[in-house]
């Protein structure tokens, strides 16, 4: 059995753990508004709908628009899913060939506890994973804010990155989710056994986590390695190093570039120094990489560290907001794991 661990953090050798801090006493705490990078065309055969919701996931509104706009739940497009209790806004789309918006869209939706902020045409239906970052403005409280070192906590995670850490919402409650994805893994996966794919995206990333806190407790989490491949910032793109050399070191400091980690799968080890966490995955959890690359799943990289966008920080009567962006996929969770302890 795979029990979840106490990852590394970044600061903890300067300044020792965080104290306990609370977020989320109320979904208006934990604010998330999904950004675009592109407009939608203002014509086409897809209702574009820019919604928010409350303590409502994603696929709930998926099922209210089905049920509203009398359509199957496959008709409707959405980029990235949303935690349930916060308040939230994103994009989604409704497949409507020839056909007007129901009448009484926004008022229907509004009964059922989701608001319609914006709506417009497009051609095309809205893929996963097509918005470029998410903005979140949080509301933390607690021991943590009152420590004396909680402000260079997030002046060094401002000016140096934060570890990119999927965030506990990955693996279920208490774990449950990756208990079961070992248990199929074990097994042999099937698509009829996990038809989202959860299951192996929960492995994946559970491994992902194990290697990024390896070389969290090296010191070589955001240092270039040889054989590493490396994430230019801002961008999916990626390109492998033979041997690391200075200047790369320098774009790395500058956050030009990050060092990635294996989402695993089938594909090419890393060579070099890159490769021994990898072996050291392979060797600890052979159930879980065996039977990943046996589920066919093509390997990835993921960047080990994330850059905040733009991020602010302002004080309140006994709590502190945080606001900043970050790349899709990136979780606000791991940028609270290095600012406070969980209660």
């Amino acid at each position: 059995m795979i029990n979840l661990t106490d990852w590394q953090r970044s600061l903890d050798a300067q300044f020792g753990p965080p104290k306990p801090g609370q977020y989320r006493a109320q979904p208006e705490d934990f604010w998330v508004d999904e950004q675009l990078d592109f407009t939608p065309e203002k014509h086409g055969e897809h209702l574009w709908l820019r919604v928010e919701k409350r303590n409502q996931t994603t696929l709930d509104v998926v099922k209210i628009l089905s049920r509203v706009c009398d359509v199957t739940p496959r008709d409707i497009g959405y980029s990235g899913m949303k935690d349930r209790i916060a308040v939230t806004r994103q994009w989604l789309s409704v497949h409507l060939p020839g056909r007007d918006a129901p009448t009484g869209l926004e008022q229907s939706l509004n009964e059922l506890g989701v608001i319609v902020v914006e709506q417009v045409r497009h051609p095309r239906k809205l893929k996963r994973g097509v918005h470029r970052t998410n903005r979140f403005v949080l509301r933390i409280s607690g021991a943590a804010i009152n420590s004396e070192n909680f402000i260079h906590r997030w002046e060094m995670l401002c000016q140096h990155g934060v570890p990119n850490y999927f965030g506990p919402q990955r693996f279920g409650h208490e774990g449950r989710n990756l208990q079961r994805a070992e248990a199929l893994l074990n097994r042999g996966w099937r698509k009829r056994d996990d038809r989202q794919g959860m299951m192996l995206s929960t492995a994946r990333s559970f491994l992902f986590n194990e290697l990024l806190s390896a070389r969290l407790a090296d010191g070589t989490w955001c240092q270039p390695l040889s054989g590493d491949t490396l994430m230019l910032d801002g961008t999916q793109s990626v390109f492998n190093v033979d041997a690391a050399d200075a200047t790369l070191a320098a774009r790395a400091a500058e956050l030009d570039v990050h060092p990635t980690g294996v989402m695993w799968g089938v594909g090419e080890p890393s060579q070099g120094d890159a490769a021994v966490y990898e072996a050291q995955l392979l060797k600890q959890h052979p159930v879980l990489c065996g039977g990943l690359e046996r589920s066919g799943v093509k390997q990835s990289r993921r960047a080990l560290r994330m850059r905040l966008l733009e991020p602010q920080l302002a004080w309140e009567t006994d709590t502190v907001q945080l606001s900043f962006a970050l790349p899709r996929g990136s979780f606000a969770t791991a940028v609270l794991g290095e600012l406070m302890l969980v209660n």
